[in-house]
């Protein structure tokens, strides 16, 4: 029998940091021993306002939010992917991101994405209808791969799903699983993200690993429905709407993916080169 490898944990996270740390260490502690990789939703440490986000933010490397998932890490000997945080710009210390860190399990940092696409919509029927993620954050400009326990990793976040180039430049750069973090609308998280997270899955011919936000977050309310789907589009295991943590061994799915890439070559058979800005450049940390 194998045992279970990673885990996605489906959180609640709100304005209060320390019960959203709490939430996460809750689920971490139940975990089974085999886990190696743990994932989280984007906003995961703070779900909170703008106002919010900007006095949050943390310096790479430095700060309360980072220093307790690093100690999380170290203690119960897990990687720990914070689906997003809040961190000072690369560029700009005047500007914030919204940022995924990877931890290794001694609580080093070994990447950093900075979500590239913001959420920028108005949704009519959305309870909260009208989202401007520029007026927060600086986007991001570099894509993220990087070796994980469990396999080459690709990072993005949310919204990103919807743009099928960076998950072909994250394939192209060598990855196996790519990870989804996300705070789907209720509304639109009915209505796309299953079929979304299939697409990209069946299309770059990679494991798609989708832990997300479920519930009521002030004005906001989130889809929940983590999920891992594999390369030919099947739903290996899916939390729907329970506040806890999703646990499966990847290996199998991992081991699948030589053979459908085999079979249909499409990344070798793609007569379009994938289009990203100049400044976004294959980062591994």
């Amino acid at each position: 029998m194998t045992s279970d490898n990673i885990a996605l944990l489906q959180l609640c996270s709100g304005k209060n940091t320390k019960h959203n740390l709490a939430q996460i260490e809750q689920q971490i502690k139940q975990l089974p021993n085999s886990v190696k990789l743990v994932l989280t939703p984007e906003n995961a440490l703070l779900f909170s306002d703008n106002v919010s986000y900007r006095n949050f933010a943390e310096l790479q490397g430095e700060g309360p939010l980072q220093g307790a998932i690093a100690e999380m890490a170290r203690h119960y000997q897990v990687w720990i992917l914070v689906g997003s945080m809040p961190l000072i710009s690369r560029e700009d210390p005047e500007l914030i991101t919204s940022s995924s860190l990877l931890f290794d399990d001694k609580g080093e940092i070994r990447a950093r994405y900075d979500k590239i696409h913001m959420f920028d919509v108005n949704i009519i029927e959305d309870e909260q209808g009208i989202y401007n993620e520029s007026s927060i954050y600086q986007r991001g400009e570099h894509i993220t791969v990087v070796d994980t326990p469990v396999g080459r990793l690709g990072m993005t976040i949310c919204y990103d799903l919807r743009f099928p180039s960076l998950f072909q430049a994250l394939r192209k750069q060598g990855a196996d699983l790519i990870a989804v973090p996300a705070a789907f609308t209720r509304l639109t998280g009915e209505a796309h993200w299953e079929p979304l997270l299939k697409a990209r899955a069946i299309e770059n011919q990679c494991i798609i690993i989708a832990p997300a936000q479920i519930g009521v977050h002030g004005q906001r309310r989130t889809w929940g429905h983590s999920m891992v789907i594999d390369s030919w589009g099947n739903i290996l295991q899916e939390n729907t709407d329970a506040v806890s943590a999703l646990t499966l061994n990847i290996d199998k799915a991992k081991e699948s993916l030589i053979g459908v890439r085999e079979q249909m070559k499409v990344v070798k058979h793609n007569r379009f080169r994938t289009s990203l800005m100049p400044l976004i450049q294959h980062e591994t940390k």
